[in-house]
Order: structure tokens, then sequence, then C-alpha cells
């Protein structure tokens, strides 16, 4: 478990440069650079895409009347949702998606039929086409925003932070994969010709997050008899 001021350490001796003795004196030109390219190191990783380290569950519970939910009101770590993950709980299980804005204005507009639950994700809400009933349990995965943690919090509730505060805080990712984003970074910001460190750490990443999607997501439509508009009934229990 190495600490993001760890990583930097290894990076400077890696880089021949003076290593920092922590990342948040303002005073320090040289903690100030590493700490920074330490922040973009993790914001990528955390943007290059659906990480296993970053995939939770979240859960949105229906209320009536109401057709606008703000996620961040129950998933504050939120990012962005993986679709063809939303699970419907009621006495059936069905897996819906987001609408496109093409189809969102398409059902709005000019669709007449029973359309079923449908949303779509806009300005960090979920915003149902029609009201779902009330009290429907919601469940679905989605990629976290959060980069670290804070080991010394482990005890006492969720340690995970969007972003990097502590000398002590440990990064999300391989410690590997952030000491060569580090190193790239350091010679590009003094300068310096950045191509072959870049490429390491471009195909180390890429190698990284292929090894997370070893096990694929099982095609929950494929040999189901129906599939029916509003989504795909995975399970279905008695309604006694």
């Amino acid at each position: 478990m190495a600490t993001i001021l760890q990583i930097c350490q290894e990076a400077a001796s890696l880089l021949a440069t003076q290593a920092p003795q922590g990342l948040f004196d303002s005073n320090s030109q040289q903690e100030a650079i590493f700490l920074s390219i330490a922040k973009s190191t993790l914001n990528s990783l955390q943007r290059y895409g659906n990480w296993q380290e970053l995939t939770k569950e979240g859960e949105l519970r229906t209320q009536p009347s109401r057709l606008v939910y703000y996620i961040q009101d129950f998933c504050p770590d939120f990012y962005c949702l993986l679709n063809n993950t939303v699970y419907v709980k009621d006495h059936s299980e069905k897996v819906i998606g987001a609408l496109s804005p093409e189809q969102y204005m398409r059902e709005r507009y000019f669709s007449f039929s029973d359309i079923g639950i449908k949303f779509k994700i806009q300005q960090g809400r979920f915003v149902f086409l029609t009201e779902p009933p009330a009290g429907l349990k919601i469940v679905f995965n989605y990629r976290s925003a959060n980069v670290c943690y804070d080991p010394e919090l482990e005890l006492y509730g969720n340690p995970e932070k969007t972003e990097i505060t502590k000398n002590t805080d440990v990064p999300l990712f391989d410690p590997y994969l952030v000491k060569l984003g580090i190193i790239w970074r350091w010679y590009k910001r003094n300068g310096m010709p950045y191509e072959e460190e870049f490429n390491e750490y471009q195909t180390e990443v890429k190698k990284a997050f292929a090894s997370g999607l070893a096990t694929k997501d099982i095609a929950l439509a494929e040999n189901c008899p129906k599939v029916l508009n509003e989504g795909v009934i995975v399970y279905a229990t008695s309604k006694s």
C-alpha cells in the first residue's frame, strides 16, 4: 500500500531530482509541482474508463409525483452511469437503459403507446419520461469520481475521496501506473522530451484496463424468449 507521497518520492529517484518531503508546503515549488502532476495523473486515470476499482452500485427509491432525482443526493461520488446496468426491483427484475436525447424527444412527443419506465441522465439527474410507481427500488452501477482513500478513515466510514488532500492518501489505482503518469508529466512540465515515457505509460494503462475486463458482462438479452420495450425480465418472483 503505497501512499501518494511515497509514489512521488519513487518517481523523483528515477527522475534524478530532489524528492519531496511532503506535498502540501505552499512555500516549496518542487512540492507544488509534484502535487499538481499527481492530481493530474489521478484525474486522468479516473476519466480513462470504467475501471473495476471505481465501479459501484447505487440505489434510487422513487417518490410520489416526482420525475426528477438529483444523483448527488443519493450517490455523492457519482461520475457517470454504466448503461444497461439499471435494474427495477419490483415483482420482476427488468434491465432498463438510459435514453439518448433523440429517443427521449421521440418518446416524449411522438409516442402514444405504453412506454413503461424510461429515463435519461441529464445534468447529474435521473429524469423519468413518465412518473414511475412510488416506492420502486432502482439499482444501478456507476463509475465513482473517487481517486484515492484515507487509511485513517477506514474504521469510521467511507474513506474514499475525489482528491488527494494528505501525504498519506493512497491512490485507488495501481501505484506503478501512477508513478509512470507522474514521470512523463514531470518531464513535460520541465520542458524536456517525454515521448518515450508517455508511450510507456499509455501502454501500461491499456494493459491494466484490459485486464479488468477479462470477465465480461453477461448478455442478459441473449437467449431470452422475449424482449419487452420496458426491459428484459431476468427474474420473476411470485406475487403471493
